[in-house]
């Protein structure tokens, strides 16, 4: 769950060392809404009050120990499935088997840097999500199953400097596409929320509301499947761009800008690398932040030069970026979001911004 005054997730750290639980207070903080207890029945008793979405747990915590205290974690329907990091001593070997039988514990050996503890955070609060995800009808549990997981491995390949493999990837698309067709997709909307891997969160969002904007403007079959596998693509080139570039709470610098623009050029080089990519991916992914007066890039195509795709990926990319949760903003209401949109005219399609809007509110996901 999220804290009652912030959309960031609430975490609980338990830790007996004042030094301890001040440090990575600190280190979350800028992620999550951080709540810090000395031993496990102050844990206990906020549990009971509010749920976090996550418990970061110290070998050292009193009054047995941090593995004894995931067992009783473990034994309460209240928070049996609620995911834990727990930072042990990489020679306390007993402590660690003893917590990875629990189940649903991301351990983390010490010491440790910030950007291992904000990675085992990330997969922390994914097992939660998507231990969630069983409670969904089963098609868009299928649909988030099968795109989180070709997500992740399209990340893999990314970093071993793999092609993508572009028909696996569609294939994974299936299920949302059936979910569009039904109009049953609001839990995968609902269901991708609070996942922690913020790429793979817009990427979806961008693949449904693609998804559901090309089925209302009349597109069907095969060519819907290629909207919603492009919405899944487009940004694929994010993953390239610096987590402090990418997470910047601030304005970016000149140069910052520059290499945050670069991702486009890097997903374009992936994807033609990759056999039978379909021509609208590539429109897409290449596209999607072109605006019609041609301040966009990496192009700087105008009028005409944009195609209607290239139109619609830049209204959803924008309306999905603007109501996305991040790390150093709350997501920005819909109806605000395309009121400003309604104000960006020289750069967007007008007529399919309405239709987008129109859209948004038949379906009830204003």
């Amino acid at each position: 769950m999220t804290d009652g005054q912030s959309q960031k997730p609430l975490v609980y750290i338990l830790g007996g060392n004042d030094e301890y639980r001040e440090e990575l207070s600190q280190s979350l903080a800028s992620m999550y809404v951080v709540k810090a207890f000395k031993n496990a029945t102050e844990g206990q008793f906020a549990c009971s009050v509010a749920m976090p979405v996550a418990l970061v747990i110290d070998e050292l915590i009193q009054p047995k120990g941090g593995a004894n205290f995931i067992s009783l974690v473990r034994g309460d329907e209240r928070t049996r499935l609620l995911p834990v990091v727990f930072t042990v001593s990489k020679n306390n070997g007993e402590a660690v088997a003893e917590a990875r039988s629990s189940g649903g514990v991301v351990v983390l050996g010490k010491p440790y840097r910030r950007s291992s503890l904000i990675q085992a955070m990330a997969e922390g609060v994914n097992i939660g999500v998507e231990a969630e995800w069983e409670k969904i009808e089963p098609t868009q549990r299928l649909a988030l199953k099968n795109t989180v997981t070709s997500f992740n491995h399209i990340a893999e390949l990314i970093e071993a400097g793999e092609p993508l493999p572009y028909g696996e990837v569609r294939e994974s698309c299936g299920p949302l596409v059936d979910a569009i067709a039904s109009d049953n997709y609001k839990d995968i909307l609902r269901g991708v929320r609070s996942h922690d891997n913020y790429s793979y969160v817009h990427s979806l969002r961008v693949a449904t509301f693609l998804g559901l904007f090309g089925k209302v403007l009349g597109i069907k079959g095969e060519d819907l499947t290629t909207l919603t596998t492009a919405g899944l693509l487009h940004d694929v080139g994010k993953m390239s761009i610096p987590p402090l570039v990418l997470n910047k709470p601030g304005k970016l610098t000149e140069d910052e800008f520059l290499v945050m623009k670069s991702h486009v050029n890097f997903t374009i080089d992936k994807l033609d690398h990759s056999e039978d990519i379909a021509r609208g991916v590539l429109i897409i992914a290449s596209q999607h932040h072109e605006k019609l007066d041609g301040t966009g890039y990496p192009y700087g195509l105008k009028g005409n030069q944009l195609n209607r795709l290239a139109r619609m990926a830049s209204i959803i990319d924008i309306f999905s970026a603007i109501t996305d949760r991040r790390v150093y903003k709350d997501p920005v209401p819909p109806e605000r979001a395309l009121e400003i949109m309604a104000n960006m005219e020289a750069q967007l399609d007008q007529p399919l911004l309405a239709a987008f809007r129109e859209m948004l509110l038949d379906a009830g996901t204003y």
